[in-house]
Protein backbone atom coordinates (compact mmCIF):
# COMPACT_ATOMS: atom_id res chain seq x y z
CA UNK A 1 0.00 0.00 0.00
CA UNK A 2 2.92 2.54 0.88
CA UNK A 3 4.22 2.17 -2.75
CA UNK A 4 1.03 2.50 -4.19
CA UNK A 5 0.13 6.16 -2.07
CA UNK A 6 4.07 7.27 -2.99
CA UNK A 7 3.37 6.28 -6.98
CA UNK A 8 0.62 8.62 -7.01
CA UNK A 9 1.82 11.00 -4.67
CA UNK A 10 4.92 11.44 -6.97
CA UNK A 11 2.83 10.97 -10.13
CA UNK A 12 0.26 14.12 -9.30
CA UNK A 13 3.74 16.20 -8.25
CA UNK A 14 5.17 14.84 -12.19
CA UNK A 15 1.74 15.97 -13.51
CA UNK A 16 3.28 19.78 -13.06
CA UNK A 17 4.66 20.40 -16.99
CA UNK A 18 6.76 23.03 -16.80
CA UNK A 19 7.63 22.94 -20.15
CA UNK A 20 4.62 22.81 -21.16
CA UNK A 21 3.54 25.73 -19.27
CA UNK A 22 6.42 27.82 -19.73
CA UNK A 23 5.68 27.64 -23.46
CA UNK A 24 1.70 28.54 -22.55
CA UNK A 25 3.13 31.66 -20.78
CA UNK A 26 4.94 32.83 -24.05
CA UNK A 27 1.66 32.17 -26.03
CA UNK A 28 2.73 28.74 -27.65
CA UNK A 29 2.50 24.91 -26.86
CA UNK A 30 6.12 23.74 -26.92
CA UNK A 31 4.31 20.22 -27.88
CA UNK A 32 4.23 21.59 -31.57
CA UNK A 33 7.96 22.56 -31.85
CA UNK A 34 10.94 21.06 -32.68
CA UNK A 35 10.73 17.36 -31.15
CA UNK A 36 6.95 18.23 -30.37
CA UNK A 37 8.51 17.30 -26.89
CA UNK A 38 7.36 18.93 -23.50
CA UNK A 39 11.13 18.63 -22.23
CA UNK A 40 14.25 20.96 -21.15
CA UNK A 41 15.92 20.35 -24.54
CA UNK A 42 13.23 21.16 -26.95
CA UNK A 43 12.01 24.27 -24.76
CA UNK A 44 16.19 25.38 -24.99
CA UNK A 45 16.07 24.63 -28.84
CA UNK A 46 12.59 26.60 -29.17
CA UNK A 47 12.72 29.38 -26.22
CA UNK A 48 16.52 29.96 -25.60
CA UNK A 49 19.20 28.87 -22.59
CA UNK A 50 16.69 31.21 -19.62
CA UNK A 51 13.69 29.11 -20.26
CA UNK A 52 15.24 26.28 -20.45
CA UNK A 53 16.63 26.92 -17.28
CA UNK A 54 13.19 27.58 -15.86
CA UNK A 55 11.91 24.45 -17.22
CA UNK A 56 15.16 21.98 -15.80
CA UNK A 57 14.40 24.00 -12.52
CA UNK A 58 11.04 23.00 -12.26
CA UNK A 59 11.21 19.40 -13.43
CA UNK A 60 14.05 18.79 -11.48
CA UNK A 61 12.54 20.32 -7.85
CA UNK A 62 9.16 18.42 -8.48
CA UNK A 63 11.12 14.72 -7.93
CA UNK A 64 12.81 16.43 -5.29
CA UNK A 65 9.70 17.63 -2.99
CA UNK A 66 8.40 14.02 -3.84
CA UNK A 67 11.19 12.21 -1.99
CA UNK A 68 11.07 14.75 0.77
CA UNK A 69 7.21 14.42 1.13
CA UNK A 70 7.79 10.91 1.22
CA UNK A 71 10.26 11.35 3.92
CA UNK A 72 8.75 13.60 5.99
CA UNK A 73 4.95 10.87 5.73
CA UNK A 74 7.16 7.45 5.92
CA UNK A 75 10.69 8.53 7.96
CA UNK A 76 9.43 6.73 11.10
CA UNK A 77 6.71 5.09 10.20
CA UNK A 78 8.59 2.42 8.15
CA UNK A 79 11.98 3.11 8.42
CA UNK A 80 13.65 0.37 6.91
CA UNK A 81 11.84 0.73 3.58
CA UNK A 82 12.42 4.49 3.04
CA UNK A 83 14.88 4.54 0.69
CA UNK A 84 12.63 2.42 -1.51
CA UNK A 85 9.75 4.29 -1.16
CA UNK A 86 11.21 7.48 -2.19
CA UNK A 87 12.61 5.39 -5.16
CA UNK A 88 8.81 5.12 -5.48
CA UNK A 89 7.61 8.28 -5.49
CA UNK A 90 10.55 9.67 -7.37
CA UNK A 91 9.19 6.84 -10.08
CA UNK A 92 5.90 8.43 -10.06
CA UNK A 93 7.30 11.73 -11.05
CA UNK A 94 9.16 10.45 -13.75
CA UNK A 95 5.87 8.49 -14.78
CA UNK A 96 3.63 11.78 -14.25
CA UNK A 97 6.34 13.72 -16.46
CA UNK A 98 6.34 11.49 -19.42
CA UNK A 99 3.16 10.02 -19.10
CA UNK A 100 0.50 13.49 -18.19
CA UNK A 101 -2.99 12.28 -18.96
CA UNK A 102 -4.83 15.94 -19.25
CA UNK A 103 -2.14 16.41 -22.61
CA UNK A 104 -3.09 13.31 -24.02
CA UNK A 105 -0.03 11.27 -22.53
CA UNK A 106 2.17 13.25 -24.28
CA UNK A 107 5.10 14.69 -21.75
CA UNK A 108 8.70 15.12 -21.57
CA UNK A 109 11.67 11.84 -21.86
CA UNK A 110 12.13 12.41 -17.62
CA UNK A 111 15.37 13.22 -18.10
CA UNK A 112 15.25 16.75 -16.08
CA UNK A 113 13.34 14.77 -13.66
CA UNK A 114 15.43 12.10 -13.00
CA UNK A 115 18.61 14.80 -12.33
CA UNK A 116 15.76 15.74 -9.43
CA UNK A 117 16.12 11.96 -8.37
CA UNK A 118 20.02 11.58 -8.79
CA UNK A 119 19.69 14.89 -6.20
CA UNK A 120 17.34 13.31 -3.58
CA UNK A 121 19.76 10.81 -2.76
CA UNK A 122 21.57 13.49 -0.69
CA UNK A 123 18.94 12.83 1.27
CA UNK A 124 18.79 9.50 1.05
CA UNK A 125 22.87 7.90 1.97
CA UNK A 126 25.54 9.94 3.37
CA UNK A 127 27.18 9.20 -0.07
CA UNK A 128 24.61 10.57 -2.25
CA UNK A 129 26.81 12.73 -4.61
CA UNK A 130 28.40 9.48 -6.00
CA UNK A 131 25.10 8.75 -7.77
CA UNK A 132 24.86 12.43 -9.16
CA UNK A 133 28.64 12.13 -10.12
CA UNK A 134 27.76 8.73 -11.90
CA UNK A 135 24.79 9.73 -13.91
CA UNK A 136 24.71 13.41 -14.61
CA UNK A 137 28.85 13.22 -14.81
CA UNK A 138 28.44 10.71 -17.56
CA UNK A 139 25.78 12.93 -19.38
CA UNK A 140 27.95 16.20 -18.86
CA UNK A 141 30.99 14.58 -20.21
CA UNK A 142 29.23 13.11 -23.60
CA UNK A 143 27.26 15.93 -23.94
CA UNK A 144 30.11 18.00 -24.12
CA UNK A 145 32.19 15.82 -26.09
CA UNK A 146 29.20 14.92 -28.86
CA UNK A 147 26.39 17.66 -28.19
CA UNK A 148 23.85 14.73 -28.57
CA UNK A 149 21.86 15.48 -25.79
CA UNK A 150 19.90 12.08 -26.29
CA UNK A 151 23.65 10.23 -26.27
CA UNK A 152 24.17 11.73 -22.89
CA UNK A 153 21.06 11.20 -21.20
CA UNK A 154 21.03 7.10 -22.28
CA UNK A 155 24.78 6.55 -21.21
CA UNK A 156 23.80 8.79 -18.45
CA UNK A 157 21.05 6.90 -16.81
CA UNK A 158 22.70 3.45 -17.93
CA UNK A 159 25.93 5.00 -15.64
CA UNK A 160 23.68 6.30 -12.63
CA UNK A 161 21.88 2.77 -12.52
CA UNK A 162 25.45 0.77 -12.29
CA UNK A 163 26.38 3.46 -9.37
CA UNK A 164 23.08 2.75 -7.60
CA UNK A 165 23.65 -0.79 -7.70
CA UNK A 166 26.97 -0.70 -7.06
CA UNK A 167 26.50 1.45 -3.89
CA UNK A 168 23.63 -0.95 -3.01
CA UNK A 169 25.79 -4.05 -2.78
CA UNK A 170 28.04 -2.00 -0.52
CA UNK A 171 25.01 -1.58 1.69
CA UNK A 172 24.91 2.52 1.67
CA UNK A 173 21.43 2.32 0.27
CA UNK A 174 19.92 2.04 4.41
CA UNK A 175 18.72 -1.66 2.87
CA UNK A 176 20.89 -4.12 4.20
CA UNK A 177 22.42 -6.31 1.68
CA UNK A 178 21.50 -9.25 4.35
CA UNK A 179 18.81 -9.07 5.93
CA UNK A 180 16.90 -6.92 3.57
CA UNK A 181 17.30 -8.56 0.08
CA UNK A 182 14.42 -8.23 -0.76
CA UNK A 183 14.34 -4.58 -0.51
CA UNK A 184 17.40 -4.31 -2.44
CA UNK A 185 16.61 -6.65 -5.41
CA UNK A 186 13.61 -4.59 -5.73
CA UNK A 187 15.28 -1.33 -5.48
CA UNK A 188 17.57 -2.39 -8.17
CA UNK A 189 14.51 -3.19 -10.60
CA UNK A 190 12.61 -0.15 -10.02
CA UNK A 191 16.07 1.69 -11.07
CA UNK A 192 16.38 -0.91 -13.91
CA UNK A 193 12.96 -0.16 -14.92
CA UNK A 194 13.21 3.72 -14.81
CA UNK A 195 16.42 3.36 -17.02
CA UNK A 196 14.74 0.94 -19.59
CA UNK A 197 11.99 3.53 -20.00
CA UNK A 198 14.10 6.28 -20.43
CA UNK A 199 16.09 4.33 -23.37
CA UNK A 200 12.87 3.44 -24.67
CA UNK A 201 11.45 7.11 -24.54
CA UNK A 202 14.70 8.18 -27.01
CA UNK A 203 13.93 5.25 -29.28
CA UNK A 204 13.73 7.73 -32.27
CA UNK A 205 16.91 9.40 -31.15
CA UNK A 206 18.41 6.00 -31.25
CA UNK A 207 17.29 5.18 -34.69
CA UNK A 208 18.72 8.99 -35.84
CA UNK A 209 21.79 8.58 -34.33
CA UNK A 210 22.16 4.99 -35.58
CA UNK A 211 21.55 6.88 -39.49
CA UNK A 212 23.90 9.88 -38.20
CA UNK A 213 21.81 12.90 -38.48
CA UNK A 214 20.50 13.07 -34.95
CA UNK A 215 20.27 17.11 -33.84
CA UNK A 216 23.27 18.20 -32.11
CA UNK A 217 22.19 20.96 -29.26
CA UNK A 218 24.90 23.90 -28.65
CA UNK A 219 24.43 25.98 -25.14
CA UNK A 220 25.67 29.19 -27.17
CA UNK A 221 22.96 28.90 -29.82
CA UNK A 222 19.41 30.90 -29.44
CA UNK A 223 15.94 29.48 -29.82
CA UNK A 224 14.00 29.52 -32.53
CA UNK A 225 11.55 31.63 -30.83
CA UNK A 226 13.76 33.34 -28.50
CA UNK A 227 13.73 36.98 -30.01
CA UNK A 228 10.19 36.28 -31.31
CA UNK A 229 8.69 38.07 -29.09
CA UNK A 230 4.90 38.28 -28.65
CA UNK A 231 4.71 36.31 -32.02
CA UNK A 232 6.02 33.26 -30.25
Amino acid sequence: MERILCLIMGYALGLVQTGYLVGRARGIDIRNYGSKNAGTTNVLRTLGKKYAAIVLLGDALKCVIAVLLCKAVFGFQKPELLSLLMLYSAAGVILGHNFPFYLHFQGGKGIAATLGLAISYFFQIRHGWVVLVGGFGCFAIIFLITHYVSLGSIIGYISMFITVVIIGELGLLNLSPVSDRAYLIEYYIVMGLLTVMAIYRHKENIKRLIAGNERKTYLRSKGELEDAGDKA
